[in-house]
C-alpha cells in the first residue's frame, strides 16, 4: 500500500510526524506538506508565483517534500510531478483542532483531501478535536485501522472522508458514528489596531457558534465522545432549488 501524507499544519506538525512513523512500519509513505502552517486556507492554489520544493532529511534519511504553497498545491504537485508509482490513499492530517460543521469550507486539511478525491484517489481528512496539547497515539491507531478496512473495499476512486476524533483516552471513546455535516458559524469581530508606523490594520477574532447539533451530525457525535466519519462530495449544487429556479422567467 502506498499512501501520500499531507496536512495544513506544516511539515513539522506533530500529528503528521507521528502518523508518518506509524504508517511507515506497514506501508510505503510519501510525505508532501506545506513549508509553513496553512490553516483556514481552504482550497486555494498558487498561480501567481512558482512553487519551490525542498527535500527534507531526518535521522540520516529522506523524510519527504516540503512546498512553499498550500495544501491543495502539495497534493497536485505530489500526484502530478513528484510521485511516479500508484497511490492507494491520500491522508491529510492529523490536524490539531476539529474540522466540524462549516469548518469544512475553510479547512486546508479537508481541501487537501478533496483535491485528492478530485484526482481520483481515495482521500481522508483526519482531525483531533482539540486545540490543546494532546497525545496523538489513539488517533494514529484509529487511522491505521480505518485505512486497513477501506483497503479491502472496491470502487473507492472518489471516496472523500472527513474524520474527527475526540481528544480523549481510548477507553473513553464510545465508538464510531457515520455522520452528516452539521452547521456552524463564527461570531466574528475585527479588532482595529495601529502599527508602529501609524497605519491602521485589522485582526480577525471570534468564536464558533453551533447552529445545528442534532442527532446524526458530526458536531453532535464528537460532543458525545464518538469518532465522526462524514463522507463528503465536491458537488455544491443545491439540487432542491433547481425546480424552483426553472420557474423564473428571464
Amino acid at each position: 500500500m502506498h499512501i501520500l501524507l499531507t496536512n495544513d499544519d506544516g511539515i513539522n506538525a506533530e500529528g503528521l510526524n507521528i502518523l508518518c512513523r506509524q504508517l511507515k512500519q506497514s506501508c510505503q509513505v510519501t510525505v508532501c506538506a506545506p513549508e509553513t502552517e496553512q490553516s483556514a486556507i481552504s482550497h486555494a492554489i498558487t498561480l501567481n508565483k512558482p512553487l519551490r520544493v525542498k527535500e527534507v532529511h531526518r535521522d540520516r534519511g529522506f523524510f519527504g517534500y516540503t512546498v512553499d504553497g498550500t495544501p491543495a498545491d502539495c497534493v497536485k504537485l505530489a500526484v502530478r510531478s513528484l510521485i511516479r508509482s500508484k497511490l492507494d490513499f491520500i491522508i491529510s492530517g492529523i490536524n490539531h483542532g476539529p474540522n466540524l460543521g462549516s469548518d469544512i469550507m475553510y479547512s486546508g486539511t479537508v481541501s487537501a483531501a478533496c483535491e485528492g478525491a478530485i484526482l481520483g484517489i481515495p482521500s481522508i481528512a483526519v482531525s483531533l478535536a482539540t486545540y490543546k496539547k494532546h497525545n496523538f497515539n489513539f488517533a494514529v491507531k484509529f487511522v491505521w485501522q480505518l485505512v486497513n478496512q477501506l483497503n479491502s473495499v472496491r470502487n473507492l476512486r472518489r471516496l472523500l472522508l472527513n474524520v474527527n476524533i475526540p481528544a480523549l483516552p481510548e477507553q473513553k471513546i464510545r465508538g464510531v458514528k457515520i455522520t452528516r455535516q452539521g452547521r456552524s458559524f463564527y461570531e466574528e469581530n475585527f479588532i482595529k489596531r495601529i502599527d508602529p508606523r501609524g497605519r491602521i490594520y485589522y485582526w480577525l477574532g471570534g468564536k464558533v457558534k453551533w447552529l445545528r447539533k442534532e442527532t446524526g451530525s458530526d458536531i453532535k457525535a464528537v460532543e458525545n465522545n464518538f469518532i465522526s466519519i462524514t463522507p463528503l462530495q465536491f458537488d455544491f449544487t443545491a439540487h432542491k432549488e433547481i425546480r424552483r429556479l426553472r420557474k423564473l422567467k428571464f
